[in-house]
């Protein structure tokens, strides 16, 4: 079957569209946002597209694109538009998938549905993305617990920003979880540096194989 994975975050803006768009990049893959709320300035697919200078025919177009920028629940409520989630299933392509969820996994999409309650239908391995700063232990021991309880397939944690080895230790153990490497933040954040960070920080074969 081909290769596909869904990369969440542990909260908001803590760089995951960029993770993905490396991700994307480095197994050729195609990439599809499913819901995607604020449509001012740059999305997160236009994003991926030129940080991973990704092809256009690979940027799946999003099921909803929602002009208010909050959860897509009230986005959707704010924009009338009815979120239904018969229409978020991952397309069939002929190459690597990478989906991106929307903020954390507690996201909710509809009044009735969670974001894990769409990971938990999709059962596809989840790469949990995490920021380095304070708090995180909390947050990512926290969402592990959550894709644990629904039986969701994690395939390990990526960590975003500068490195703290004692942070990433104690989730790796505590949550006995693989980490799969460290973005770092990057400045300037180009696709060029994007591409050899990406490269220099984590093992492409570990994308391929499957969760324990």
């Amino acid at each position: 079957m081909t290769l596909r994975l869904v990369v969440t975050g542990t909260d908001t803006g803590i760089g995951k569209t960029v993770f993905a768009a490396a991700l994307t990049d480095a197994i050729a893959g195609y990439y599809w946002k499913p819901v995607q709320s604020g449509l001012d300035g740059e999305t997160d697919s236009e994003s991926v597209r030129r940080l991973g200078r990704i092809a256009a025919e690979r940027i799946l177009p999003e099921t909803y694109r929602l002009a208010t920028p909050a959860s897509p629940h009230l986005a959707a409520r704010l924009d009338g538009v009815t979120i239904r989630p018969e229409n978020l299933s991952p397309p069939a392509v002929d190459a690597p998938l990478v989906v991106e969820g929307a903020g954390g996994l507690m996201v909710p999409l509809t009044e009735c549905l969670l974001l894990a309650d769409l990971f938990e239908r999709w059962q596809l391995p989840i790469i949990l993305c995490a920021r380095t700063g304070l708090g995180t232990i909390n947050h990512t021991l926290l969402s592990l617990e959550a894709l644990r309880r629904r039986l969701i397939p994690v395939l390990g944690v990526a960590f975003i920003g500068d490195r703290q080895a004692e942070t990433e230790a104690i989730i790796a153990k505590l949550g006995q979880v693989r980490v799969l490497g460290r973005l770092p933040r990057l400045e300037p954040l180009t696709p060029d540096a994007l591409r050899r960070a990406f490269r220099d920080n984590f093992d492409i074969n570990q994308f391929q194989e499957m969760p324990a």
